[in-house]
């Protein structure tokens, strides 16, 4: 697995510590060479630039909002879209998401899906599956 793809509302949208251990798992990921990006079932436009700051701060490589590219989880077009953006095929990539529905989208399209419930729980698969040490 090379690619890291995590729903926004749900998953990125808790808490400010919460939020903060997801940047630092984030840049772990990312020096262990993992590609990371952001999918959201957003709309997009104006509302979407907090959500897009992830991305232009270089927290992920890619944010992608279902809006903008005409596609909503669980299509496997959203999953797909989320892949391109990091340049890797689906089946190397994992999907983080608070909706079993999303999950199993995923898993059913070739990716890796984890059903997110808290961030110690994901944190923990996350690190296991990128090889990737350290607390967050």
């Amino acid at each position: 697995m090379r690619g890291l793809i995590v729903d926004f509302v749900g998953v990125l949208d808790g808490t400010e510590e919460d939020v903060k251990r997801w940047r630092e798992l984030f840049a772990a990921a990312k020096s262990n060479g993992v590609a990371t990006a952001i999918l959201s079932n957003d709309p997009g436009g104006p509302g979407a630039e907090h959500i897009r700051e992830w991305e232009y701060r270089g927290i992920v490589d890619a944010v992608v909002l279902s809006g903008e590219v005409g596609a909503e989880k669980p299509d496997r077009a959203a999953f797909q879209a989320a892949a391109d953006a990091i340049d890797l095929p689906i089946n190397d990539c994992v999907m983080v998401d608070d909706s079993i529905v999303n999950v199993r989208a995923a898993v059913e399209n070739g990716m890796v899906g984890m059903l997110y419930t808290v961030f110690d729980r994901t944190s923990v698969e996350v690190q296991a599956v990128f090889d990737i040490e350290g607390e967050f």
